[in-house]
């Protein structure tokens, strides 16, 4: 089973950090490559760069939780909900459709196919 994971090419997860001007603010992002190419798709679809994407994302976190704690965490949970929603066929997988007209019925598990998240243990 590990080889499929382990047979990946080394340079999808090395890291690249970009800076990026949020609100005049420059910050610091660091992102595993194939992060940075999912999110590059996911602008490319609603014709913006990936910049304007990030800076969107972080408009509306903000806006619609107030606050957000790990924005490069909310960043990955993104690229794999978009994986996720194109998998189950809850976004069209056709990636010359864009995703702004797009919308989910009802939020998206831990995992596709399970009501409940995972438990998780430190250690193990």
């Amino acid at each position: 089973m590990c080889e499929i994971f382990v047979k990946a090419d080394p340079a999808l997860y090395e890291c690249r950090a970009r800076s990026i001007r949020l609100h005049g603010a420059v910050t610091s992002i660091r992102l595993e490559n194939l992060y940075w190419d999912v999110l590059k798709e996911i602008a490319t679809r609603d014709g913006m760069s990936s910049n304007q994407l990030i800076t969107k994302l972080y408009d509306e976190i903000v806006e619609y939780r107030g606050a957000i704690d790990n924005f490069t965490a909310f960043l990955r949970v993104c690229c794999l909900r978009y994986v996720s929603l194109m998998a189950d066929g809850s976004i069209p997988t056709d990636r010359r459709l864009p995703l702004a007209a797009a919308s989910v019925a009802q939020p998206v598990s831990y995992f596709p196919g399970t009501a409940n998240p995972p438990l998780m243990t430190r250690g193990r």
